[in-house]
């Protein structure tokens, strides 16, 4: 049978999603507690990794086993066991469901803080004051199906993927970027922000951002914003 569960975490206690060696990562700790929990070893395969210092609160991801087991024990043994780490939902799903190839859309969100106070917090980005009218202009050139081999890190054999919207809120000294799109590759939105973030510092144009898109792959030129800022907020089926 197949477990399919929903989980969220803070992002700057763990090195990434995913399984590593000699680090503590949300796989290795998810792993190595169900495994505990149904007396067998147990695999996990995640919607997408998230890179270390990044947020999540609807990451997805499902293993499968013979062993049936309380939904709600799993539950209570996972979040009573972890501060940083907690499952909101577990199911039960059909084989034919999977966490990362049955994915329709995601959606991620960036927050930045005008505060200085904010400089060291874990969960935002400091910045100095940025334009944003022209950073929600600047914006609009994602929107759509693109090649963003420019804002991707490492190499893929396909970087073309598509974003349906990017929504700005400013409120106070505080402003938050969500992106919805069919799938995010390696460092994508860390890139696209800090491509908006040096627009709304005049470090670059819109015309910079569409030579990126329309170009073949060229040495990165545009800032790449900071993990601590991102959150994997929810991801549709």
């Amino acid at each position: 049978m197949r477990y399919f569960a929903i989980v969220k975490y803070d992002g700057s206690k763990f090195y990434g999603f995913q399984r590593q060696n000699d680090k503590r990562s949300v796989q290795n700790e998810l792993e190595k507690s169900l495994s505990d929990i149904f007396g067998e070893n147990i695999l996990i395969k995640g919607a997408g990794r998230t890179d270390r210092g990044v947020h999540a609160k609807g990451q997805c991801f499902h293993f499968d086993t013979d062993t049936q087991i309380s939904l709600n024990d799993i539950k209570k043994y996972i979040n009573n066991k972890y501060s940083d780490l907690k499952i909101k939902s577990i199911k039960i799903v059909d084989d034919s469901i999977h966490s990362r190839f049955s994915v329709k859309s995601k959606h991620y969100s960036y927050k930045i803080s005008f505060n200085k106070k904010d400089y060291d917090n874990e969960y935002v980005c400091f910045s100095k004051k940025l334009d944003i009218k022209k950073m929600q202009k600047a914006s609009k050139l994602f929107l759509g199906v693109h090649n963003f081999q420019n804002f991707v890190s490492g190499t893929r054999d396909n970087y073309e993927c598509i974003i349906y919207k990017i929504k700005f809120h400013h409120f106070g000294n505080k402003l938050k970027i969500d992106f919805y799109g069919k799938s995010f590759y390696r460092y994508m939105v860390r890139n696209l922000v800090g491509a908006l973030m040096d627009v709304g510092k005049g470090k670059a144009n819109n015309s910079t951002i569409i030579r990126l898109l329309e170009s073949e792959k060229t040495d990165k030129t545009l800032s790449t914003a900071p993990a601590k800022g991102l959150t994997l907020e929810k991801i549709n089926y």
